[in-house]
C-alpha cells in the first residue's frame, strides 16, 4: 500500500468512526433529555388580574403602551387579556380556578388564597401604604376610640384592608367583632354607601377617598401609613405552572412590570391620564388623589416580606386561615434578585 493509499484509508477510518461517535453522542443526548421529562407545553396566551385603583397603574400603563405584547412577543405570547375585578377577593378566587395567570392584587388575598391550595408565588411588589379611613364629614374624629359603635364598609374579608384595619383596631382596644360593624363591600358599593348615609365610614384605596371628599361626604381621618408604616399593599402573583414551565416568561414580566413602575414615578401627570382613561374619572381628581395619597409605587419584594408575613400572622389570629404562612410559602425572589446580575 503506498502513502496515498494509507492517507485515503486513514481518512476514511476516521470519518466513520467520527460518525459512529456523533450518533452515539446523540443519542446520549436524546436519552437524558427523555429522563428529564417532556418540555413545557407552548403558551401563547396571558391573562393578567387587576383592580381599578391607582395602587395598580403599573398593569395599566404596561397594557395601554404596548409593553406587555412587545415584550413578551419574543416568547411567544400573541394575545395579552385582562379581566377586571373589584377586590382582591374574587380575584384570587379567579386564580384559584386557573382563570388568570397573573394578578395584581393585594397581599393579603393572595396570603388567603394560598391557604386554601393556591398553587402561586409572590414576585414583585406593586406599593405600599395609599388606603384611608374616610369619616362621614359631621361625624367628630380625634382617636380611634371615636370609631367605637359605627358602621365601616371596607374590602371583604381577607384583604389587605379588611386585615388592617381589624388589626389596627384590635391594637386600639376596639374588637373589630362587637364594638364596629364592618361590612365587606366593593370600592363602588362602599362609596356610594357612605353617600347614602347608610355606613359611618370607609376605608378604602386610593382614588375612592378622594372622591368621596370631593362630593363633601366625608373626609379622611387616618391614612393606612399610620396604621402599619411602610405596610405591603399590592403585589404581582404569578401561577406556580407558569413559574415552573416558563420561567423566562416569569423573568420577562418582572423585568416590564419594574420598567413600567419607574416610568410612573418618573411622569406622574401621563400616570393619571393612563388610569383616568382606563376607569372614566376626572383626571384632575386622580391627579389630586396622587398628590394627597400616603402611598408609593414600589416593585422591590424585599421591602415587603415583614410586613406580609405579619399579615400571614393576623389571618391566623383572625381564624381566616388554619396556619399561618412562611416567607417561602408566600414569596419567589429569584426573579427580582436575578435583574441586578
Amino acid at each position: 500500500m503506498n502513502y496515498k493509499q494509507t492517507i485515503k484509508l486513514t481518512s476514511t477510518l476516521f470519518f466513520v468512526f467520527a460518525l459512529i461517535a456523533a450518533v452515539f453522542i446523540s443519542g446520549c443526548t436524546e436519552q437524558s433529555t427523555e429522563q428529564d421529562g417532556e418540555q413545557a407545553e407552548t403558551i401563547t396566551e396571558l391573562t393578567f388580574g387587576y383592580q381599578p385603583s391607582t395602587h395598580q397603574i403599573a398593569y395599566i400603563t404596561a397594557r395601554d403602551e404596548g409593553w406587555w405584547a412587545e415584550d413578551l412577543a419574543p416568547f411567544g405570547i400573541v394575545e395579552i387579556n385582562d379581566n377586571l375585578f373589584p377586590t382582591g377577593a374574587p380575584e384570587m378566587q379567579s386564580m384559584l380556578a386557573g382563570d388568570i395567570d397573573v394578578a395584581y392584587v393585594g397581599a393579603a388575598p393572595v396570603i388567603s388564597a394560598l391557604a386554601s391550595g393556591l398553587d402561586a408565588k409572590i414576585v414583585a411588589a406593586v406599593q405600599i401604604q395609599g388606603s384611608d379611613i374616610v369619616l362621614r364629614t359631621e361625624l367628630p374624629y380625634e382617636s380611634p376610640e371615636d370609631l367605637r359603635g359605627l358602621k365601616i364598609a371596607t374590602f371583604p374579608p381577607g384583604t389587605i384592608q379588611d386585615t388592617l384595619l381589624k388589626n389596627w383596631l384590635k391594637e386600639n382596644g376596639i374588637d373589630p367583632e362587637e364594638d364596629v360593624e364592618i361590612l365587606g363591600m366593593g370600592p363602588g358599593d362602599a362609596m356610594t354607601a357612605i353617600s347614602a348615609g347608610q355606613v359611618d365610614a370607609v376605608f378604602l384605596p386610593h382614588p375612592a377617598p378622594s372622591m368621596i371628599e370631593s362630593e363633601g361626604t366625608g373626609r379622611s381621618v387616618v391614612s393606612s401609613g399610620e396604621m402599619l408604616q411602610d405596610h405591603a399593599c399590592c403585589v404581582v402573583a404569578v401561577s406556580g405552572e407558569l413559574i415552573r414551565e416558563h420561567p423566562d416568561i416569569v423573568q420577562q414580566i418582572v423585568e416590564t412590570h419594574v420598567h413600567a413602575t419607574e416610568y410612573n414615578s418618573e411622569n406622574l401627570d401621563e400616570a393619571a391620564q393612563i388610569f383616568a382613561d382606563d376607569q372614566d374619572w376626572d383626571v384632575e381628581l386622580v391627579k389630586q388623589s396622587l398628590n394627597e395619597w400616603d402611598g408609593t409605587w414600589v416593585a422591590d419584594p424585599n421591602l415587603i416580606i415583614n410586613s406580609t408575613v405579619d399579615y400571614a400572622q393576623v389571618q391566623y389570629e383572625l381564624g381566616y386561615i388554619s396556619t399561618p404562612l412562611t416567607q417561602d410559602d408566600i414569596f419567589d425572589l429569584s426573579f427580582y434578585e436575578a435583574l441586578d446580575q
